[in-house]
């Protein structure tokens, strides 16, 4: 993607994160542009609070965003896990009610509608698969590995949080986790209600399609087999 970047920052010796996006001017506006700011909805979750923005224009359109910094490390370098992760039962949970106060919270934000939905799976799958989605919740949008923190959990980058299918949270973290199957195992044992759910199995097959497109793009190519295999169950 290649059109953001973050670093350290300090002030009064306390430390924050400031990220840099820059954008053709005929993307900006939408809800992605606002996201993490917007994601100051959300209190009393382990993620960053976005303190100060900062907006102008050169060839692109550039917004400076201060936040707060969360400790500990990333689980992963990549959105892919390709290794096992000893994390607590603690974070497990933490993970668990982080996504289910998500998905109760109310939100004008849209991360995906049913047109959109519709025909990632269609191109996908083409009509073999059931394509409309019957439950529809808030959802962080982008629950993969480099997006959360260890050892104490964390959960960042909020950009494309909004409405979305039912499970779509559960279904990235399990497809992103396909490489590693005791990891499988683990997301299976949190959100096996969500996954197992009518609901659950469309928000996989959206995902999957999704992933689909990025690895036609060259992005984790090494996920390729794992990913058919996990469609198959799903079809």
């Amino acid at each position: 993607m290649g059109r953001s970047i973050g670093a350290l920052a300090g002030r009064s010796g306390e430390q924050f994160w400031l990220r840099v996006v820059s954008e053709n001017k005929q993307w900006i506006g939408g809800d992605f542009w606002t996201g993490n700011l917007d994601a100051n909805v959300f209190t009393g979750l382990a993620k960053p609070r976005v303190l100060e923005v900062y907006e102008w224009e050169e060839s692109r359109h550039q917004r400076a965003e201060v936040l707060t910094l969360l400790p500990g490390s990333l689980c992963s370098r990549t959105d892919a896990l390709r290794e096992p992760i000893d994390l607590p039962d603690a974070w497990w949970a933490e993970l668990r009610r982080t996504i289910d106060v998500v998905a109760s919270t109310p939100t004008d934000r849209v991360n995906a509608d049913e047109q959109l939905v519709s025909s990632r799976i269609r191109q996908r799958f083409d009509d073999s698969a059931d394509h409309v989605v019957s439950q529809w919740e808030t959802v962080h949008g982008d629950l993969h590995w480099a997006n959360l923190m260890k050892p104490d959990f964390g959960l960042l980058d909020w950009e494309w949080w909004g409405r979305g299918p039912a499970g779509t949270d559960a279904a990235t973290l399990l497809c992103y986790s396909l490489l590693v199957p005791e990891m499988v195992d683990r997301v299976r044992s949190v959100f096996g209600d969500v996954l197992e759910s009518e609901s659950g199995r469309l928000a996989q097959l959206y995902v999957t399609s999704r992933l689909f497109r990025r690895i036609d793009m060259g992005d984790h190519p090494d996920l390729a087999t794992a990913l058919t295999a996990h469609a198959e169950t799903l079809m």
